[in-house]
């Protein structure tokens, strides 16, 4: 648990760069999730510039919106459509404002340092990457702003890919010890073209170390997208051709009878932990649909929990992002099985910030609100930044 974290101490105005959309198939959550960042960030500290990246990969400066977006807008338009020239309100600038062809241009800029990194913020750019799945969570992104030499929220190079590769991930809680489902690490091109024998062995293989019935994942992608449940064989084949689209690596895990719990990670050293959250499905399993599009999950916060499984819960939470090299910010989530045991399923590291979230409403209950999070998670970005920008990098 965590009491109230204090707020950054004042100072020039940091200049935060929001990126959101992006190449991955939750590049819609990116919209909503950005949309509501931006409405929590104190214009008085921040000079805000907003940057979308379209689903094709180029860039595109969305700064102006910000003077005609509606209060109540739900989302920011979608990248593609900026980059378009269809201006989703009649109040937009002209379409000049958003030039296609130049759009890649806009990468050094954004990530171009402004004066010398201080210690309350002033003259400092901070890039937050409001962006879910492959491609903005993995790594990618945060290594562009590590060679940029920018500061950028969320966990570092290495915890964001290891986090985001459910099959990498589940190896490394293995070699630390911690507990979680049973599972196999499929490569989707040993099943090329349903080789029968391929898949004949796998079938196998899932009989006789998860039995039935067993979830099929992609290794690197979130919010529930290419998962799928499967009871039998034929239905098997069916969820690892979904998976397929979405990656080249798979995961088969064995079904866990009993409740969805998760929690808040923050900070660097130590980590700290919020209150546990416990998620209770509308369907088969917390899909997106419940997460994003109906919202009749129900979410209970804090979680109907003994005490002393909250505290083993945020034990296991800081060993497992210890275990990825993740720090600054994470959602752990985990099953609490019918027989009482925690098991560990995986780390999020740039959870969803929508209004719905569980992530932001987790701090929230532990006595930090949504604008002050997003404060935090600057200021974290900014220490660390500082700290590794002591590191000596020749000889």
């Amino acid at each position: 648990m965590v009491d109230a974290v204090p707020r950054p101490r004042p100072g020039g105005r940091i200049r935060l760069v929001v990126l959101y959309g992006g190449r991955s198939a939750e590049h819609e959550v990116s919209c909503v999730s950005a949309r509501h960042v931006l409405a929590a960030c104190d214009p008085d500290r921040y000079q805000i510039e907003v940057i979308g990246i379209g689903t094709d990969g180029r860039w595109v400066d969305a700064t102006p919106l910000l003077a005609v977006l509606p209060d109540d807008a739900a989302a920011l338009p979608e990248p593609d459509v900026l980059l378009a020239g269809s201006w989703p309100l009649p109040s937009l600038p002209p379409p000049g404002s958003w030039p296609a062809d130049a759009a890649q241009q806009r990468i050094p800029a954004t990530l171009e340092p402004v004066g010398a990194l201080q210690a309350d913020g002033a003259h400092t750019t901070v890039v937050w990457p409001v962006l879910h799945g492959p491609m903005g969570e993995d790594g990618t992104v945060q290594g562009l702003c590590e060679v940029a030499g920018v500061a950028y929220v969320g966990a570092g190079v290495a915890g964001s890919a290891a986090a985001m590769d459910k099959a990498l991930a589940k190896t490394a809680f293995a070699g630390a010890g911690l507990p979680q489902a049973r599972w196999l690490g499929v490569a989707a091109a040993g099943l090329a073209d349903h080789d029968r024998d391929a898949v004949t062995g796998l079938v196998k293989q899932v009989e006789a170390d998860l039995g039935w019935p067993v979830y099929v994942k992609p290794a690197n992608m979130g919010s529930t997208i290419g998962v799928s449940r499967a009871a039998d064989p034929g239905e098997l084949v069916a969820a690892l051709d979904l998976a397929a689209r979405y990656d080249d690596y798979l995961v088969v895990e064995e079904e866990i009878r009993g409740r969805e719990l998760e929690i808040g990670v923050l900070g660097l050293d130590p980590l700290l932990t919020s209150t546990v959250g416990e998620i209770k499905p509308s369907h088969d399993f917390y899909d997106f649909d419940d997460k994003y599009t109906s919202g009749t999950a129900d979410l209970l916060v804090p979680a109907p929990i003994p005490e002393d499984v909250a505290d083993e819960m945020a034990l296991l939470a800081v060993a497992a992002c210890r275990a990825l090299r993740v720090d600054a910010m994470a959602r752990v989530d985990f099953f609490y099985d019918v027989d009482g045991r925690l098991l560990l399923n995986e780390i999020n590291t740039l959870p969803g910030f929508t209004p719905i979230s569980m992530y932001p409403r987790l701090w929230a209950a532990s006595g930090v609100p949504y604008p002050h999070l997003v404060d935090q998670l600057v200021d974290l970005a900014i220490r660390r930044h500082q700290r590794r920008s002591t590191r000596q990098t020749s000889r």
